[in-house]
C-alpha cells in the first residue's frame, strides 16, 4: 500500500486552495446579488459570470490542492481530456443551480433542486478529476467517506445558493465566502481521505501530463481569471449606483416635474 501525502509542499497548497475556493465563492455571490437586482439580458449575463466564477473557483481549489498530492513509489500523471471534462462539468452544473435560483418562481423549491444538482455536480467534478489520475497502481475508495463527501458537497452547494438569495451586504458576503470556502475544502479533503492506493512498481512510462506540465499552468490561468473578474465586478457600478448617477445628471427643473 502506497503512502499518500496530501501536502507535499506543507501548508502552501491547502491554504492556497482554500483561498481559491473563497475567492470563487465571493465572486459568485456578488454576481448572483447583481443578477437578482437586474432583468433581461443583464440578469442572464450576471448569472453566467456567477456560474463561471463558482465553477472555476471549485475546480481550481481541487487541483491546487492536488498539486500537493503525492504517493510514495510512483509518479502521478493526469489524463488531459478527463481533467478538462471535470472543469466543464463544474461550470455546467453550477450554472444549472445558479440559473434555477435566478429564474425560479418558487424560491424554496428552486433552492432544493439547485442545491442537489449543484452538489452532485461538484462531487462528480471531484471524482472525475480523481479518475484522471494515472499512476503505477490501483486507486480504491472507502464508500462511507465517499458518501460523506457527496453529502458535504450537497450541503455546501445549497448553502451557497441560499446565500446568493438572502445575503446582500459586502461584509455578509465576505463572511459567507469564508464559510463556503471551508465547506468546499472539507468536501475535497474528505474525498481524499477515502482514497487508498495499492502501488505496483513499474519502469513503464505513464500516459498523460505531469502536474507541472498541465495542472500548474491551467490552475494559474484560471486563478488569474478569478482575480481579473473580481476586479471587473468590484469596479462595475451596481443598479443603485447607476440610478443615483442618472438622477444626479438630471436637471433640477426636470426632476421637479
Amino acid at each position: 500500500m502506497g503512502h499518500l501525502d496530501h501536502a507535499t509542499f506543507g501548508w502552501l497548497t491547502p491554504v492556497l486552495s482554500y483561498a481559491m475556493a473563497c475567492i470563487g465563492a465571493a465572486l459568485g455571490l456578488r454576481c448572483t446579488v447583481r443578477a437578482l437586482g437586474a432583468s433581461g439580458r443583464s440578469r442572464r449575463n450576471w448569472l453566467i459570470t456567477a456560474a463561471s466564477a463558482l465553477g472555476t473557483g471549485i475546480w481550481t481549489m481541487h487541483f491546487v490542492a492536488m498539486l500537493g498530492f503525492g504517493v510514495t513509489g510512483t509518479e502521478i500523471h493526469y489524463n488531459v481530456p478527463l481533467t478538462i471534462l471535470s472543469l466543464l462539468v463544474a461550470m455546467a452544473v453550477v450554472g444549472a443551480g445558479v440559473f434555477a435560483v435566478g429564474y425560479g418562481r418558487d424560491r424554496g423549491r428552486a433552492l432544493v433542486l439547485g442545491g442537489l444538482t449543484t452538489g452532485l455536480g461538484v462531487a462528480s467534478m471531484h471524482y472525475l478529476g480523481m479518475a484522471a489520475l494515472r499512476l503505477h497502481g490501483d486507486v480504491r475508495y472507502d464508500p462511507v467517506l465517499v458518501g460523506l463527501s457527496v453529502a458535504i458537497a450537497v450541503v455546501a452547494a445549497t448553502a451557497a445558493l441560499w446565500a446568493g438569495l438572502n445575503i446582500k451586504s459586502p461584509l455578509a458576503v465576505a463572511v459567507a465566502s469564508l464559510v463556503m470556502g471551508g465547506a468546499v475544502s472539507s468536501m475535497h479533503y474528505t474525498g481524499m481521505l477515502a482514497v487508498s492506493v495499492r502501488v505496483a512498481p513499474s519502469e513503464a512510462a505513464l500516459p498523460g501530463a505531469t502536474t507541472m506540465q498541465f495542472i500548474f499552468p491551467l490552475a494559474v490561468g484560471l486563478g488569474s481569471y478569478l482575480f481579473l473578474t473580481s476586479a471587473f465586478v468590484a469596479l462595475s457600478p451596481t443598479a443603485g449606483e447607476r440610478e443615483a448617477s442618472v438622477s444626479a445628471q438630471r436637471p433640477v427643473g426636470s426632476a421637479a416635474l
